[in-house]
């Protein structure tokens, strides 16, 4: 209890209050306002005495104010007798009907009267009677709603705004009523939250487009700031938080909760993978509703951006709609919490940033701001956050989350959609912690590998979103374009996407992003080149899907984006000139900068981007600018002797020759019926301005400058016409045939970079230069001089070396002085440069180069400088003296070039290269030596002995004479065949070390091809030669057998040799490593499409030679397992070759077999065996395929030499009713197709969505149907083959193709048995299917070009000194044969092609059949001749070129397979006489710049990480293997062996990872033009 105050205290109080009293005012005022019943004050006096109290109310002072004066008028103002006064005056009607509204126009004369009564409502709060007042609800509504509309417009005629104490007032007029009122109508509260929606963007209600950008003259239309009332709203939010919160909730309840009871509610757990449940559960919300709902939900993103606190109980029924069965109302969820959590109001996503690939200087991350362009910030599109969503409702928000595994693919997207959002725009400003960041990162890769088309591209879209700095700072971190699973790792993957939209999309944001970062990535920003440097190859290695859309496709993003053809623009395009501080000149003024040496550096800079494959692809694309420019220059004279459709004469040939042009030509592009109606349209325009324009454009004489101007002229002329759309078509031509990237304008900077190595550029520019040289020595005719004298400055000497990358330069003028010798200045300095280059030149290999230098013009002067080269080689020359390798290389060049010169001196340089180098060996070998070792790492002896080889197999090339020729070489073919069969050695009494041993047998093999492309030398390969040459297909060592298969490939595709050597390649069946394999598979199955569509049964008279090789194979026997793995290689021919149509002719030839005895061993019946087993394959398939079975009605003839006719018609039928197989093998069979049948279709990420497998980058998806395309073996498996594994893949875990067994520590045959005994657990063999798996591979494959130019036997020795015996492996296209014929030259000769056709069959037979048929190895020219003639019944005036044949090189002729996509013969365009313009495209990406060395085998890379970073299947070392294999069999485990692995003839495994020059054959997809 307080203590009670003292008197004292008491009166000291009163007298204090006394004295205020004293000073207070009071009212004056004392008329009564209140009268007696039945006594009423009259009106008059009534108004009269109000008047005078509100008067003098007005003047007091409220703070002085005697309040005790105001109780009695307070109780007679609010008597009942004035309120319900019969004669009603409200001030509330007055105020807001006529007060308020007048407040908006300033001008009102009243103006100050007005604002006196606002501020009376609002100071004194008296407004809150209002809400007493009958009929406040409509009084309410009028108020909120005539405020809102007011301030938010300009109600004075002169235009003049509300004053803000105006606006400050009424916002605090209205919090009054709001904090004073317990509830508020709600319609009141609809018109307080519909204030939000006045930032919405136009068509609120409607289905949302996230990423639509809007047109420029648009954008002026929408709102840059917040409206007033919008401001208003917010303010009051804010200031009565408590109160809008309840309201806020009723409101939402009514709409949302509604909605949601009516569409139901299940469990929430929508996460199974079951079909689309779009149109599953309840009946949804009407459209109309749908309508309202989608406006709530704008309302509640706007609400949350501008007050978020009073949607505390709303949030809670938005996640409620997550879970509801409607995907409707789920999506509408999933998008608001992704917008709220983003920060993103009812305005919508801030527009996408802008990433300019041509903008120069490129962009800078540390003045990025400052460099950009000016642009209005538009508050209503900034994302704002002033919570952190993902802490105040953690459960909502880790419930949208789980809204990325939704059944429904909309839905997924859309939270695709509100991730990017998110991650770009930093929840709103306000952050993420680094968990969420890292999920939704995580989330967002997924999305991007997602099984549905709208995800994917959601996807990508997403991450449009993301500024420059933030891809860099938020994906960067998460790995680059190379790292398996990252984000930009798996956008990447997107190029090969099989949906146009999701590729088109993903490949022009990548290639956006690498030009902008290309200035970083030149300063050598580490964060951009570990980011973005991929990309270039990611966009290239697409080239090899060879899908026509994807060409197209590529062409525009290369020269749109990557390197725009406006890069750099004429004037500067931002304010600071040196943001990036790197090697351009950047602070330069707009009038000084060079833009062609600026153009060529990005060029630079790109090819540097690449890896090997993408390198590859690049330097095609370049290579066919020649082939495609003389389409051009041929269609172009079609159109001029079309006149528009005017002829004087010869109209109807006219019309048929443009025909015929526009639809070959409408092959190269994906429309091809639109294609070939623009072409039509535009030779019917017949515009000479035009024609003059692709002229400039493709001709290589212009500078870049000029063909930029016209091509900019042709577009514009051609959207100018009638028909604009036929620009979409000759746009991709013209980039594909104008000067654009290898033009005379960059030579000069390309060939400064190349001395000078700034940036570290010169590699790359010695690359270009040689490419140039090789595929268009054309442009180097002005700068050739200058080559030279930087060869001459450069030039080594005895103590001086030259730097190693001079080497580059020396072979682009070797490759410019054969084909231009008469260019190259032969002067007496330039002579002794050569020379000192030939003795002393660093690597070894520019000797070779200096000799074809030197002997180019092959004159008498070329002749004596080459007699004193090989006078001072001869002098003090033995091994080891210094500089021996350079010696020994021009003696092999020398020997080839010019084997008059060593004549006299054959006898020293065979005991050099024999006696003293080949059959030495001054390396002791040792348990530790690797199997292979990197070119860098020879050493001098294996060098050595590699060019002794050389040199030996020049010798005999070089001879003329065929008998003497043969006669020379029957030594050299003994050595060559001693060093197959002994694995590599040659000597007797010492061991050599096992990586010389297998590079020799690697070149001796690549050799003995070389030898046999030339029809004298292959006369001399016996069959038993042949069946020994084949197993190198089968060798131990992966990059021995890789080398063979492309060298091997490459020939054959060339038509250099004959057609029983692709029975090689079929021994392909066991290789392990699964990419080189399906590279070789693909590479098969494009040539079979090829000869089925030349009818020329090629493929299918190899089934008889296949029985014979099998049949003699070191791995044959009658046992059951072995015939088991014996039906795996007749299965994978069946399913390489066999198609319903041809199976009938297969299943002839393998019938035919068992009717004859064989060749080789007379005493055996194995040939039989296989003969049956094939038969019963065959059949097994044909069922399995469910085909008709159409039996071959002639007689096929089989290879003399292979098979001779048996001795009796009695032995005949005794065989023919005999049954070879074994008891047991049918049902075995019936186990490896059934394996098949179980696989899964190859519905992978790399078939469904375009995975880009080929460079080596796969998702976990891919992957897993990597195993299962190979038909569950691990699941299902007979048998295994023991193997070793590599450490990092554990064998139970391979689910791949058969690898190889331990080797070489095992005697060869205990091996192969040893293998086989431990194969009785492997997995059956099974294949994917060829119809459906790689349908969008085969198209132009078949047509790979290997970059050979050969047309005339003089021309073709050239080749073989300078490329095809160099072994340089960088051939040159040829240049159309002839030009394009006037259209009424005559067609060549009957005659002529009667001797052709002849030539071919000389050519390409191979060996003389048994006479029961038509011949087996029957020329393709010459079956090509006999199908036309039965198709068309006259020999075809078609072009030499496609399905007629060319010089292969020896002066014989071998078939030239035809360069488009579609395998479509030329002969279309007989009428035209275009010879050989569609060479261009068909070249062999991997033979554009891979070196001669590379084909011999001296630059088969070792261990080297494969394409694009790509793990290739390993195995363990060869030590490792071995104790494997021996534990395996020693122990009886040999059936528990990790995988299959058995790559052939003996089980080997593979090491190291895949070399990138696989791709070789593979890569040549070009030919789809």
């Amino acid at each position: 209890m307080a203590p009670r105050r003292s008197a004292p205290e008491e009166e000291e109080e009163l007298e204090q209050e006394q004295e205020q009293e004293q000073g207070l005012v009071a009212l004056e005022f004392n008329e009564p306002l209140t009268w007696r019943p039945g006594k009423p004050i009259s009106i008059d006096t009534l108004l009269k005495r109000l008047d005078a109290l509100s008067k003098e109310l007005s003047e007091m002072d409220q703070e002085t104010v005697d309040t005790n004066s105001l109780v009695k008028v307070a109780k007679d103002v609010a008597s009942h007798q004035l309120i319900q006064h019969k004669d009603k005056g409200d001030i509330f009607n007055l105020s807001i009907n006529s007060i308020i509204p007048a407040l908006f126009d300033p001008s009102n004369p009243y103006n100050n009267q007005h604002k006196y009564v606002l501020r009376s409502f609002a100071e004194i709060k008296s407004i809150v009677l209002l809400l007493d007042v009958e009929g406040s609800e409509a009084l309410l509504l009028k108020l909120f709603t005539t405020i809102f509309d007011g301030v938010s417009g300009v109600k004075s005629s002169k235009g003049e705004q509300v004053g803000k104490d105006v606006e400050f007032s009424m916002q605090e007029m209205l919090g009054v009523l709001i904090d004073d009122s317990v509830t508020l109508p709600g319609k009141v509260v609809d018109v307080i939250m519909a204030q939000f929606l006045r930032a919405a963007a136009p068509g609120l209600g409607k289905e949302r487009q996230d990423h639509v950008p809007i047109d420029d003259s648009q954008a002026t239309l929408l709102l840059k700031e917040e409206p007033e009332a919008y401001q208003m709203v917010r303010n009051l939010c804010q200031t009565y938080d408590d109160k809008m919160a309840r309201f806020a909730s009723q409101y939402f309840s009514d709409v949302i909760v509604d909605a949601t009871g009516f569409a139901g509610r299940s469990n929430g757990n929508r996460d199974e993978d079951d079909e689309n449940d779009e149109d599953d559960g309840p009946t949804g919300p009407s459209e109309s509703d749908l309508k309202e709902l989608r406006k709530a939900h704008v309302l509640i993103r706007e609400i949350w951006k501008a007050s978020p606190m009073i949607l505390q109980n709303v949030v809670p029924q938005v996640d409620a709609e997550l879970s509801a069965d409607n995907v409707h109302l789920r999506q509408m969820a999933t998008e608001t919490l992704g917008d709220m959590i983003s920060g993103i109001g009812a305005a919508g996503p801030p527009p996408l940033p802008v990433l300019d690939p041509a903008a120069y200087p490129p962009l800078s991350l540390e003045e990025e701001e400052e460099r950009a362009e000016p642009q209005v910030t538009n508050i209503l599109t900034t994302p704002l956050c002033s919570i952190s969503f993902s802490q105040t409702h953690s459960t909502t928000f880790h419930n949208f989350l789980s809204r990325k595994n939704d059944k429904a693919p909309s839905i997924r997207a859309a939270w695709t959609t509100a991730v990017g959002h998110i991650l770009s725009t930093s929840a709103g400003g306000i952050g993420l912690s680094r968990e969420d960041e890292a999920t939704l990162i995580r989330g967002l890769g997924e999305k991007l590998s997602d099984s549905d088309e709208k995800v994917r591209l959601a996807a990508v879209k997403a991450v449009e979103t993301f500024k420059f700095q933030d891809i860099i700072a938020k994906l960067g971190p998460n790995g680059g374009v190379g790292k398996d699973g990252s984000v930009l790792n798996t956008l990447a993957d997107r190029c090969r996407d099989r949906k146009p939209a999701v590729r088109v999309a993903a490949m022009s944001l990548l290639a956006k992003l690498w030009a902008v970062g290309t200035g970083e990535m030149l300063a050598g920003n580490e964060a951009v080149t570990a980011a973005l440097s991929g990309i270039p190859s990611r966009i290239y290695n697409a080239f090899y899907a060879n899908d026509l859309e994807l060409n197209v496709l590529m062409d525009r993003v290369i020269y749109e984006f990557l390197v725009p053809l406006g890069y750099p623009p004429a004037k500067k395009a931002t304010k600071n000139s040196n943001a990036n501080g790197n090697s351009q000149s950047q602070s330069a003024n707009a009038a000084s900068i060079d833009h062609d040496a600026i153009r060529a550096e990005r060029i630079l800079l790109l090819v540097r981007s690449l890896d090997e494959p993408a390198k590859k692809a690049f330097f095609a694309m370049q290579s066919r600018r020649p082939q495609f420019a003389k389409i051009m220059e041929t269609y172009l004279d079609q159109c001029e002797r079309y006149n528009g459709g005017v002829m004087e004469s010869n109209a109807d040939k006219i019309t048929s020759n443009l025909n015929k042009t526009a639809d070959y030509i409408a092959q190269f592009l994906p429309e091809h019926v639109k294609s070939k109606t623009d072409l039509l349209k535009f030779a019917k325009i017949h515009d000479r301005r035009n024609y003059n324009l692709i002229k400039y454009v493709i001709g290589q004489e212009n500078d870049f400058k000029t063909v930029y101007k016209a091509l900019k002229e042709l577009i514009k002329r051609c959207m100018a016409s009638k028909d604009p759309s036929v620009i979409d078509t000759l746009l991709p031509l013209l980039y594909r045939s104008g000067c654009l990237l290898f033009n005379r304008s960059h030579l000069s900077t390309i060939m400064e970079y190349s001395k000078s190595d700034k940036d570290g550029l010169g590699s790359v520019a010695h690359e270009i230069l040689n490419e140039i040289s090789q595929r268009n020595p054309d442009l180097f005719k002005t700068h050739i001089g200058q080559l030279c004298k930087d060869l001459v400055d450069q030039a080594p000497t005895a103590t001086k070396p030259n730097d190693p990358i001079v080497a580059e330069t020396l072979k682009a003028c070797s490759t410019y002085a054969r084909k231009f010798p008469k260019d190259v200045a032969m002067d007496r300095k330039f002579v002794q440069t050569m020379i000192n280059y030939a003795l002393y030149g660093q690597p070894v290999k520019a000797s070779k180069h200096a000799v074809n230098i030197i002997l180019c013009k092959k004159d008498d002067k070329s002749m004596v400088t080459a007699t004193d080269l090989l006078q001072r080689i001869l002098k003090d020359w033995s091994y080891g003296s210094s500089n021996f390798l350079n010696k020994l290389t021009a003696v092999s060049q020398l020997e080839l070039l010019a084997p008059k010169v060593t004549e006299e001196a054959n006898d020293e340089i065979l005991n050099m290269a024999f006696k003293q180098i080949l059959l030495q060996v001054r390396t002791d070998a040792k348990d530790s030596d690797p199997d292979w070792v990197n070119d860098a790492e020879m050493d001098e002896e294996i060098q050595a002995k590699c060019l002794s080889l050389k040199t030996l197999v020049n010798r005999v090339r070089s001879i003329e004479d065929i008998e003497d020729a043969k006669e020379k070489a029957s030594n050299v073919w003994k050595v060559l065949r001693k060093i197959i069969k002994e694995k590599g050695e040659i000597v007797e009494n010492k061991e050599t070390p096992k990586h010389h041993k297998t590079r020799l047998r690697l070149l001796a093999a690549q050799l003995m091809l070389k030898l046999c492309t030339q029809k004298h030398f292959d006369d001399m390969l016996t069959p038993s030669d042949f069946n020994l040459l084949a197993l190198t297909t089968q060798d131990m060592v992966e990059e021995v057998r890789h080398g063979f298969v492309r060298k091997l490939q490459k020939y054959l595709a060339d038509g250099k040799l004959r057609s029983r050597y692709y029975t090689i390649i079929f021994l392909t069946a066991f290789e392990p490593n699964i990419e080189f394999k399906n590279r070789v598979e693909t590479w098969i199955r494009s040539r079979a499409r090829h000869f089925q569509n030349l009818k020329q049964p090629v493929l299918e008279a190899i089934m008889a030679r296949l029985i014979s090789l099998l049949a003699h194979h070191p791995d044959y026997s009658n046992e059951l397992d072995y015939l088991i793995d014996h039906a795996r290689y007749i299965l994978n021919y069946i399913v390489l070759v066999g198609t319903e149509s041809n199976l009938g002719l297969i299943y002839k030839y393998a019938e035919r077999v068992k009717q004859t005895q064989d060749g080789l061993n007379p005493n055996s019946d194995a040939h039989r065996v296989l003969s049956d087993l094939a038969q019963s394959v065959i059949r097994k398939w044909q069922e399995k395929k469910v085909w008709a079975f159409n039996a071959f009605p002639g007689k096929v003839g089989l290879p003399v030499g292979l098979y001779t006719a048996l001795q009796s018609h009695s032995e005949a039928q005794t065989i023919a009713e005999k049954s070879y197989l074994p008891e047991g093998l049918d049902e075995k069979l019936d186990d490896l197709l059934r394996a098949m049948d179980r696989k899964k279709k190859r519905k992978s990420m790399s078939a469904a969505a375009g995975t880009n497998n080929r460079d080596g980058h796969k998702s976990k998806k891919v992957k897993q149907s990597s195993g299962d395309r190979d038909g569950d073996r691990e699941a299902k498996s007979s048998r295994k083959i023991a193997t070793a594994k590599s450490k990092k893949t554990p064998a139970k875990k391979r689910s791949d193709r058969d690898d190889w067994s331990p080797g070489p520590a095992v005697p060869e045959s205990e091996r192969r048995q040893s293998s086989r005994r431990a194969n009785k657990n492997s997995r059956p063999y099974t294949e994917r299917d060829s119809e459906d798996d790689d349908e969008e591979m085969l198209e132009g494959v078949a047509e790979w070009e290997y970059l050979d130019e050969d047309e005339d036997e003089d021309q073709d020795e050239d080749e073989d000194r300078e490329e095809g015996i160099d072994e340089e492996g960088s051939k040159e296209v040829t240049p159309p044969k002839r030009t394009a014929a006037k259209a009424s030259a005559p067609v060549r000769s009957s005659q002529k092609e009667e001797k052709e056709s002849q030539e071919d069959e000389e050519r390409d037979e191979p060996e003389k059949e048994q006479e029961v048929g038509p011949k087996q190895d029957e020329p393709p020219a010459a079956a090509t001749k006999k199908a036309s003639a039965a198709a068309k019944g006259k020999k075809a005036a078609s072009l030499p070129v496609r399905n007629a044949t060319r010089k292969s090189g020896r002066g014989n002729t071998a078939t030239v397979p035809a360069k488009n996509g579609d395998d479509s013969d030329l002969s279309e365009l007989s009428d035209v006489e275009m010879v050989d313009e569609p060479e261009a495209e068909a070249e062999e990406p991997a033979e554009a710049e891979e070196d001669e060395e590379e084909e011999e085998g001296e630059k088969a890379p070792p261990g080297r990480a494969a394409a694009n970073g790509r793990k290739a299947k390993t195995s363990a070392p060869a030590p490792a293997r071995i104790r494997a294999a021996a534990a395996a069999t020693t122990k009886g485990k040999a059936k528990a062996a990790a995988a299959p692995v058995r790559a052939t003839r003996s089980s080997r495994s593979t090491r190291g990872k895949q070399p990138a020059e696989e791709e070789e054959e593979d890569e040549g997809a070009m030919n789809d033009e």
